[in-house]
């Protein structure tokens, strides 16, 4: 039987009242741990309290001693206990040195995490034991990794102020990376040369909108990014000596609306060239299903995940991309599509309050893991009452939140998906040859609308889309420049 665990509970009160005693007899040293440690990570009850109300008036810019304490903790129940205000004075006379102080923070701030992590082991045994809990276990496993890893993750979003000599050498840096290349590119190529010319790549930390109507492509386009991408990853050693990506890089796709195998076998259609029809209906020749078993083959060794868990909430989306990078690296995040994800705001029934929230998480994992997130998402009908069907920034659903979190805004349009609903009567000779010619024109081709860039030009984008490979490719001709800065 498994029983919980009974030993000694990580702490240190000599090192709680040491910490205590020096910001009681020096506010400045809030300021060095104020970013570490706050008052539940203090094991003794007493000491949270202390350590609270000295916080509250050092925030304030007001004196926190033993003398200005005693006036509100007088009556404190466990202070009086230790001494009463006795206790204070105690505190600051055991005070450690000021050059000390964050690494009596880290003290405290470790013991707290395993006291946590034991917290955590009991509860799954208990829960895991219970015959109370509805759960079953694969739910109590993924609510128990998500607390772990929410665990890991305390404190590392704080990073508090960078030099501008630090911020300058990474800009420096960037732009190395993009002159090693030839003069390319800072991001991570998609593959689409003037897609890439444009956007200088996939550049970490961005949160890049993919939007479009039905039938437009979104979800071709990501998979076909995503396979390039994956398609090209080399390992090697980065320029700070860390190993990791120099070319191409590892894909994570969470395909909230087609399962995996329906995910794969579009990627599969485009490797192998073969119709993705012709893979549904199993109607292949020999030779395009020995190219179809060979293109399965080089793909196992592309790093590319894929999590087709539907109507994922948005704190466990990212808790798994945490986790991917850990175990695997984590170069790109594609997310299909926004509108799947749920976020905590649904029960009040507040889905533009909702929106927000998932794509301000969005834009928070790009920054937190430092890599490129491409999320897909929905356009609202009033495209289509318009003449000119191409796609704008108003068109997005909640497009307040989106458009404002977003650092690239890209909408998919396809001409010849309109113009081919418009063909006229086949009596009417003078209209069917002016379709005819629109057509041809407009066959095998797509425009990638860049709406907004924040670092970059907006403007159009041609590129060539096979529909019965859902591939979407370079177009074999020079562009106008019909590019404008925000």
């Amino acid at each position: 039987m498994i029983t919980p665990y009974a030993g000694a509970v990580p702490h240190n009160i000599e090192a709680e009242q040491q910490l205590l005693g020096a910001l009681l007899t020096n506010n400045d040293v809030f300021d060095k741990i104020a970013s570490i440690i706050s008052p539940e990570h203090f094991f003794d009850p007493v000491h949270k309290d202390i350590f609270e109300k000295a916080s509250e008036r050092v925030s304030k810019n007001m004196l926190a001693s033993p003398v200005t304490l005693k006036a509100y903790m007088e009556d404190h129940e466990g202070l009086r206990e230790l001494g009463g205000p006795a206790y204070l004075a105690r505190l600051a006379a055991s005070a450690i040195s000021t050059y000390a102080v964050r690494d009596y923070a880290q003290l405290i701030y470790d013991l707290f995490l395993r006291r946590q992590l034991i917290e955590l082991g009991n509860e799954i045994s208990g829960s895991a034991a219970s015959g109370s809990d509805s759960r079953d276990p694969s739910e109590q496993i993924v609510a128990a990794e998500q607390r772990l890893y929410s665990l890991a993750e305390q404190g590392k979003g704080e990073t508090g102020f960078t030099s501008f000599l630090s911020a300058v050498t990474q800009a420096v840096l960037n732009a190395n990376a993009a002159y090693e290349r030839g003069g390319g590119m800072a991001g991570i190529p998609t593959a689409l040369v003037d897609l890439d010319k444009k956007m200088g790549g996939l550049h970490p930390s961005d949160l890049i909108i993919l939007a479009g109507r039905p039938s437009m492509g979104k979800t071709s386009l990501a998979t076909n990014i995503a396979f390039n991408i994956a398609k090209a990853y080399k390992k090697g050693t980065l320029p700070d000596g860390k190993q990791g990506a120099v070319e191409g890089g590892v894909v994570g796709f969470f395909s909230l609306e087609m399962s995996s195998e329906q995910l794969a076998a579009r990627i599969l259609a485009e490797a192998s060239e073969i119709s993705s029809h012709k893979i549904r209906q199993g109607d292949m020749t020999e030779d395009e299903f020995r190219r179809f078993v060979d293109a399965a083959k080089t793909l196992e060794s592309c790093p590319l995940y894929i999590d087709d868990t539907p109507s994922i909430p948005i704190s466990q989306l990212a808790a798994r991309a945490r986790r991917l990078q850990r175990t695997h690296g984590l170069d790109l995040l594609i997310i299909d599509y926004l509108q799947l994800v749920r976020g905590t705001s649904r029960t009040e029934g507040n889905r533009v309050q909702e929106i927000g929230e998932i794509s301000m998480g969005l834009k928070a994992i790009a920054k937190e893991l430092n890599i490129p997130v491409i999320a897909l998402s929905q356009l609202s009908r009033t495209v289509e009452s318009r003449d000119d069907k191409r796609p704008q920034l108003s068109d997005l659903r909640e497009s307040g939140s989106i458009e404002q979190d977003a650092d690239v805004v890209m909408f998919v349009y396809r001409g010849e998906y309109y113009k081919e609903r418009e063909k006229p009567d086949d009596d009417n000779l003078e209209a069917m040859e002016k379709w005819m010619q629109d057509m041809e024109r407009l066959h095998g081709k797509a425009e990638v609308i860049l709406g907004k860039q924040r670092h970059g030009p907006i403007g159009t984008v041609e590129l060539s889309f096979e529909a019965q490979f859902t591939r979407f490719g370079n177009l074999a001709k020079e562009l106008h420049n019909n590019f404008d800065y925000e």
